[in-house]
């Protein structure tokens, strides 16, 4: 009897273990659900400054890809998730980096996304702690919906958003090439 509690409690920690994934000092887990809808973690990857880690950026998606492009031209429910690893990434900064990523990403022709991009920003008005997670979950044929600790944002409307943001991490000119390569499972 006691050899079959053992086997069920290290059964039990065998498939806790298995349910998360260690990105740096992130634990992040191999599944989330949006609305119904399973994702797997396709792979993820911290971004460091000089020798400072500022936080991880992970993709979700129900099949696995290694392709930036297949990505961003699908229409499925995927998602990107960024923990905050470093007191040095404040609101202000993340709203910087997601006014260049979009300006980059749609190669400063962003006029039939502004009022859009603008109403995304706002919902980084708040401070941002470490260990704090933002989910940006596409939901096939709708748009993008933004998750702060598991808390709804808010949703800006369209695939042709979705392509913009994703692309942020996952274009020819990524904010960070380690995270694009890390989200694709190719910068292992």
């Amino acid at each position: 009897m006691k050899k079959i509690i053992t086997l069920a409690i290290a059964s039990i920690f065998t498939v806790s273990a298995i349910a998360q994934v260690r990105i740096g000092s992130i634990v992040v887990p191999d599944k989330v659900n949006f609305e119904g809808e399973e994702l797997i973690y396709n792979g993820g990857a911290m971004r460091r400054v000089l020798s400072f880690k500022t936080y991880t950026g992970t993709l979700y998606t129900k099949t696995q890809y290694t392709d930036d492009r297949k990505v961003l031209d699908s229409d499925e429910t995927m998602a990107i998730r960024l923990n905050i690893a470093s007191n040095k990434v404040t609101n202000e900064r993340m709203i910087k980096v997601f006014k260049k990523g979009f300006d980059d990403a749609m190669f400063g022709n962003t006029q039939s996304l502004d009022a859009r991009i603008e109403d995304f920003l706002k919902l980084f008005d708040s401070s941002m702690q470490i260990n704090d997670f933002y989910d940006l979950v596409y939901l096939k044929g709708k748009g993008v919906k933004t998750y702060k600790n598991g808390k709804e944002l808010g949703f800006i409307e369209g695939r042709d958003f979705k392509y913009a943001l994703f692309k942020i991490w996952l274009g020819n000119e990524p904010a960070c090439q380690i995270i694009k390569g890390g989200m694709l499972g190719v910068g292992k």
